[in-house]
């Protein structure tokens, strides 16, 4: 059995002018002219074999089958631009909110995030920095970037990219040498530290059996990103994280001539809260993110 539908268009000429109760001004919003929504009216009117206004010289007003059907025809109009917005991907940005620390965004985050703006480019990425693990519960943020905590039981979690230590420095500071001499090299040269990381310098030193250096000397910065600044200026050594210096010592502005990197059990993991309704564009955000850590040598 055909379904037979009243017509749509008159039906929107009927329900603007209704609302103004002005043809004239019912086709200005509708981009027509005002005989061309008298028009459409009319065709709604023959349709449903009842007039809908009353017409006179200057004015119009609904008739009582009009005054019944405007509500009806206003609320079904709303619903059907409801759900084309929210169907239709023209025009829309869909935002996402991360957290993760300055550094990783600096140097791993943002460098690889113009690839996916031009992947999906309807879908914002806005990023904070923080080194306080995420408040999911508070916040509205949708994911972060965080190294190891508790927090990762209450989320769904893919590992980036594995921490791995080791130091770093201008080239200028860097003469040919045995290991002794580099020993000497790092007990002469100021240490660059990193509040935000401050037991690497002893962790890695520990490890690579220098035990004349004093893990503590030196100057402290808020972040690594901070600290890098300071070597690449020639002002010191500093401790890096090696996935966040690889542009660095691909580059040659920095070198790492100490020894293998120190890898630790820790990472920089996305995490995704459970539980909580999860927007599409997230899960592009995702895979896209699996993708790039897929790509980086480790």
């Amino acid at each position: 059995m055909v379904r037979t539908r009243p017509p749509l268009n008159p039906i929107r000429a009927f329900e603007t002018a209704a609302r103004h109760l002005s043809f004239t001004i019912a086709g200005e919003e509708l981009g027509i002219t005002q005989i061309a929504v008298s028009r459409q009216v009319r065709v709604l009117e023959e349709y449903l074999e009842v007039p809908l206004f009353e017409r006179s010289h200057r004015s119009i007003k609904l008739t009582a089958e009009g005054a019944r059907l405007f509500p009806a025809a206003s609320r079904a109009l709303d619903e059907i631009n409801a759900a084309v917005a929210s169907t239709s991907m023209r025009g829309r940005r869909d935002v996402l909110l991360v957290q993760t620390y300055s550094t990783f965004a600096q140097r791993w985050l943002i460098p690889r995030l113009w690839r996916f703006h031009q992947r999906l480019p309807t879908i914002e990425i806005r990023l904070s920095a923080s080194v306080a693990p995420v408040d999911f519960e508070r916040g509205q943020i949708h994911a972060a970037i965080q190294r190891r905590s508790a927090l990762m039981e209450r989320c769904d979690v893919d590992l980036l990219a594995p921490v791995e230590l080791l130091p770093i420095c201008s080239p200028s500071l860097i003469n040919d040498g045995n290991k002794s001499s580099l020993a000497d090299l790092l007990g002469r040269q100021t240490l660059l530290h990193s509040l935000a990381r401050p037991h690497d310098w002893k962790l890695w030193l520990s490890s690579a059996g220098f035990k004349s250096v004093d893990p503590n000397h030196g100057m402290k910065f808020e972040n690594s990103i901070l600290a890098y600044e300071a070597a690449l200026q020639g002002i010191g050594i500093a401790i890096g994280v090696r996935v966040l210096v690889e542009q660095y010592l691909r580059s040659g502005s920095m070198v790492a001539p100490f020894g293998p990197p120190l890898a630790l059990d820790d990472g920089y993991y996305l995490l995704i809260p459970r539980g909580r309704k999860r927007p599409p564009a997230l899960r592009h955000f995702r895979d896209w993110l699996v993708e790039e850590a897929a790509k980086t040598p480790f």
